[in-house]
């Protein structure tokens, strides 16, 4: 490998996609004697992927077939590049994309913290971009550009804090001690209505909810019908003994469709006020019978209803003194 000491070929354009809000006052790295960065700065969040556009312009007078290579102090798997090809025409352009992204279990991962003299979990990284140019017979390094690599971790809490705090970068550290401990209470709070909803709470609340709507629970039912009829456990009680309240019943079990092509409640009326044909014993003044009702039942499938079911949901829904029938016709 050479190195070109004459005037650079191409020149390098760095330009970050997160840039860190407060900086350290130092850092220090096995590849440098300097204790500063000089260049930009790329700012890395455990789990979520961050972006270094490299811009590289050919200033020579032919053409140039080259290539990236980063270099540093961070293990080689964070970053990955990506590039629009290998040759740059002459004064043109060409755009390289350094994509990075550590671990999700950065601070919690034991191996971050470096083992030796000083147990002290590195923050702070140092990155090299290199431009080599191939030729016939070898690779020759003409152009490097340095940049600072900075995990912090990511905090909400540091948008409720003025500026001028968020140019200390120890603050933002310190931030997230508290994000982690109260945070999670807020979001149980955000999310407590779900808990309380029979659709969408745990199964494990289930009886809670039913037993403080005094909903029986039976194991016959399965656990979408539960949440169903604990949900509108009210609305079946405010309709009790009534054609809506027995409806909406069967609704919530058998989930056909309430409409009265699926779910049908009707009361059956015959011929009335009948003089001329009458008969001792069988005159007919009000025709149909008192106090009944048939109830037709049209799923997709025969199987797919619980007769005995349906009979304890009808018996436990109707007025005592009434009388009813049950037909179960399939619809296909």
């Amino acid at each position: 490998m050479v190195q070109s000491r004459s005037s650079p070929a191409v020149s390098i354009v760095l330009t970050p996609m997160q840039i860190p809000e407060a900086l350290p006052v130092s850092m220090t790295s096995p590849l440098s004697d300097s204790t500063d960065v000089a260049g930009p700065n790329l700012l890395l969040h455990p789990g979520e992927p961050s972006e270094m556009i490299v811009q590289v312009q050919n200033l020579s007078r032919r053409p140039l077939r080259m290539s990236l290579r980063v270099e540093g102090d961070f293990p080689s798997s964070w970053c990955r590049i990506g590039t629009e090809g290998s040759e740059i025409a002459l004064g043109s352009k060409m755009d390289a994309v350094l994509y990075f992204q550590i671990p999700a279990t950065f601070f919690e991962d034991q191996q971050a913290i470096v083992a030796g003299t000083t147990d002290k979990l590195i923050l702070n990284f140092r990155c090299i971009v290199s431009v080599y140019i191939d030729q016939d017979t070898d690779t020759e390094k003409i152009q490097q550009e340095e940049f600072g690599l900075y995990i912090r971790p990511y905090s909400n809490y540091m948008e409720f804090l003025p500026i001028l705090y968020r140019e200390v970068d120890y603050i933002g550290r310190f931030m997230k001690i508290f994000e982690q401990a109260f945070q999670p209470v807020i979001d149980s709070f955000n999310v407590m209505w779900a808990n309380l909803d029979p659709l969408t709470s745990p199964q494990a609340l289930l009886p809670f909810l039913a037993h403080w709507v005094a909903w029986p629970v039976d194991s016959i039912w399965n656990l979408n019908q539960q949440r169903r009829l604990i949900r509108r456990a009210v609305e079946l009680y405010r309709w009790r003994g009534t054609r809506k309240g027995l409806r909406l019943y069967l609704h919530l079990y058998t989930g056909l469709p309430l409409d009265e092509q699926h779910i049908s409640i009707t009361e059956p009326f015959g011929q009335s006020f009948v003089l001329a044909e009458a008969k001792l014993g069988t005159a007919v003044l009000a025709g149909g019978r008192p106090f009944h009702f048939v109830v037709r039942l049209r799923p997709d499938r025969l199987n797919r209803i619980h007769e005995e079911l349906v009979r304890q949901i009808i018996e436990q829904e109707k007025p005592a003194y009434c009388t009813y029938e049950l037909l179960i016709e399939a619809t296909s």
